[in-house]
């Protein structure tokens, strides 16, 4: 099962999708980190999301690109931690592919195949369409790739879920609901 979990900044999505891992039962839970620790600002989330997460038994695996070579020991449950900046990191990263014409086809597939391969994949998208224009060419075409990213995943997924306010609401076809 696969659930795209997407919000604004400080909306509750991490929360959130940690929450459904732990809710799905015991099995082992990885969190795939893919935030690359540039600056004093980066570095304090990422200690801030390992506080976050103490204590509730995650393994924690860094791949800030390339996910489809991610190898985990044992099926499980899987929080992707999150879209946006493995999009960039695949985009900027001396690691990474840089602007490729299938980028956001490959990336999509590949969190398919890890979701085909585990018990339960939870990935996490920041929607920084709300963030306003963007104020360069370039991160126009990274903000539209990113869109691109986010669709396929929503129609890939098992569930579609929007955190506002830390307010969970799941999309479907037919209806938004909220889920308490």
């Amino acid at each position: 099962m696969m659930i795209f979990v997407f919000g604004g900044s400080g909306s509750g999505k991490s929360q959130y999708a940690e929450q459904r891992i732990l809710e799905a039962g015991e099995m082992p839970r990885y969190y795939v980190a893919t935030m690359e620790p540039f600056g004093e600002e980066g570095k304090k989330r990422i200690e801030r999301h390992r506080k976050l997460r103490a204590g509730k038994g995650f393994t924690t695996v860094e791949c800030a690109t390339y996910l489809e070579g991610l190898r985990l020991p044992e099926k499980g449950a899987v929080l992707l931690e999150d879209l946006s900046n493995l999009l960039a990191n695949e985009i900027w990263s001396e690691n990474g592919r840089g602007w490729s014409q299938n980028l956001a086809e490959d990336i999509c597939r590949t969190i398919k195949d890890i979701s085909d391969e585990q018990r339960l994949v939870v990935v996490v998208g920041n929607d920084i369409h709300r963030d306003g224009e963007p104020q360069t060419p370039e991160m126009e075409q990274f903000a539209s790739l990113l869109a691109e990213c986010q669709t396929r995943l929503a129609v890939l997924a098992d569930e579609v879920v929007e955190v506002v306010c830390g307010m969970p609401m799941v999309i479907d076809k037919y209806m938004i609901h909220f889920r308490k």
